[in-house]
């Protein structure tokens, strides 16, 4: 997969992993368009996504709605970029291997293990995001 930026260079081969409470299927299109988990009145440009299952499980974790965790294996279906909310612009670097798309998803498959989060660490996360004043880069 190519760079957005630089129409080059490859930036991760993955797997990659998306985390929700959505109940979706092998085929189905993630796509960009919907409201952000953590600043609900911004429409998210982008859809995200991580090459560690961890990091799918938290943002699972994080996720709106009722449904159980879910982390899906998923493929870009075009060009993707570093995540700039955790990456590159706020810091050095792509320590978390996190990326964004404009494209869709494809989920190709469905993890069911991976670290899972506490109650008490879900409610820790909930409480920073909420603290969190910092922008979110759309």
């Amino acid at each position: 997969m190519k760079n957005a930026n630089t129409k080059s260079e490859i930036l991760d081969y993955g797997p990659f992993y998306h985390g929700t409470k959505a109940d979706l299927k092998v085929g189905d299109l993630l796509t960009a368009g919907f409201a952000s988990n953590y600043k609900p009145e911004i429409i998210m440009n982008h859809i995200y996504f991580t090459a560690l299952p961890n990091g799918a499980g938290l943002a699972a974790a994080l996720a709106k709605g009722d449904g159980p965790q879910r982390v899906y294996i998923v493929e870009p279906t075009g060009n993707f970029e570093n995540d700039p909310n955790v990456t590159d612009k706020k810091f050095l670097g792509n320590p978390t291997r996190s990326y964004r798309s404009a494209e869709p998803l494809r989920i190709v498959g469905e993890l069911t293990e991976w670290v899972r989060q506490t109650p008490e660490e879900i409610t820790r996360w909930k409480e920073a995001l909420a603290k969190n004043t910092g922008e979110i880069i759309n």
